[in-house]
């Protein structure tokens, strides 16, 4: 039970990073006597962050002072599976008469499931843009597509796609130029229960430039991942957050913490010493390479142009869409584009 308690003097980095341990989505939050306080969810963090928090933020502010619990020998596994059921809970802390935390009751427990059923993800398609040469990983994508640099005996297209097929995703279109053919061949060879679509593009045409093929191909919200990026997260809570929120476009954003090993000089306005920093910490959202896309964006991308994603979300804005920002924790995001990148991500999973 412990790694799914944390105390309120804990930050919104730190709650991540537990979170990010356990597969649930929610923790119970505790005084150091084990008394009851409430619960955190990944979902009270980004709002929390949405809102402007900065990630050394206390979470004493963000979490639920007043959720659903349940009094130790007073509840039947019945009327726990109706609380679940009725408020879409994850957990149920159990409580004894002085609200001290004698256990958890998870919907696992429960109903014999990890997770709640989320239907809507498994007919969404997923664009991997496939295209790129891979140039910082030289010299390996001199002889091979980025998509088939391996990580533990696999191909990071295919750790990708099983991120998707394991929570039901079986629809794949790739966007391929640069040795196209290696990457078909692979495929053809591995023979997936899966849909594997091939999009030519007979010139590169960047990050984005590739999706104007898809124009009106889906009536429905879609997946779009870079294909040197594996990531770990709900998929199916971020296809709810962008609905929900009615977003145009949903980027995934990881948070970084980057740590200088050096003093700082700042300088004050005649150019002199105002004051050293003595190894600062700066805590930023990275752009991972993950969107939700609804269809209609699609019309901004000009034909057979070379266009970057970037461009994109520009040009939505510039009319007026709406454009989100799911933040998951650092550990989530791995990214396999350099070769210090690939190595940690080679360690990771």
């Amino acid at each position: 039970m412990k790694n799914i308690t944390i105390k309120t003097e804990a930050n919104i980095l730190e709650a991540f990073r537990v979170l990010e341990k356990t597969s649930l989505k929610c923790l119970v939050v505790e005084d150091d006597n084990q008394r009851f306080l409430g619960t955190l969810t990944d979902g009270d963090l980004r709002r929390w962050i949405l809102s402007g928090a900065d990630f050394n933020t206390s979470i004493k502010d963000s979490y639920c002072k007043n959720p659903h619990v349940l009094q130790e020998n007073k509840f039947t596994k019945e009327q726990a599976s109706e609380l679940m059921i009725q408020h879409g809970v994850e957990l149920l802390p159990i409580l004894d008469e002085k609200r001290r935390i004698v256990d958890i009751l998870t919907w696992g427990q429960v109903f014999g499931k990890k997770d709640k059923l989320k239907d809507k993800i498994f007919a969404v398609p997923v664009i991997i843009m496939a295209g790129g040469k891979g140039t910082r990983l030289e010299p390996f994508t001199q002889v091979l597509p980025k998509p088939l640099i391996p990580i533990h005996g696999k191909p990071v297209i295919q750790h990708i796609i099983e991120s998707f097929t394991t929570v039901g995703v079986n629809d794949f279109y790739l966007m391929v130029n640069y040795k196209s053919s290696i990457l078909k061949a692979f495929f053809d060879e591995l023979q997936p229960d899966y849909f594997v679509h091939f999009v030519d593009e007979q010139e590169p045409l960047g990050t984005a430039g590739g999706l104007k093929f898809m124009e009106g191909k889906f009536k429905e919200p879609f997946l779009v991942s870079n294909c040197d990026i594996i990531i770990n997260i709900d998929y199916a809570d971020l296809y709810d957050f962008h609905n929900k929120n009615e977003y145009d476009i949903t980027l995934v954003a990881s948070m970084k913490n980057f740590a200088i090993p050096y003093g700082i000089c700042e300088l004050n306005s005649n150019g002199c010493l105002d004051h050293i920093k003595e190894k600062p910490e700066y805590k930023f959202l990275f752009n991972t390479g993950l969107y939700v896309l609804n269809p209609k964006v699609l019309t901004y991308i000009p034909k057979e142009k070379l266009y970057h994603i970037t461009e994109l979300i520009v040009d939505a804005k510039k009319d007026g869409k709406k454009v989100g920002v799911y933040p998951i924790a650092e550990e989530a995001w791995n990214d396999i584009g350099q070769w210090a990148e690939y190595r940690q991500a080679v360690d990771r999973l």
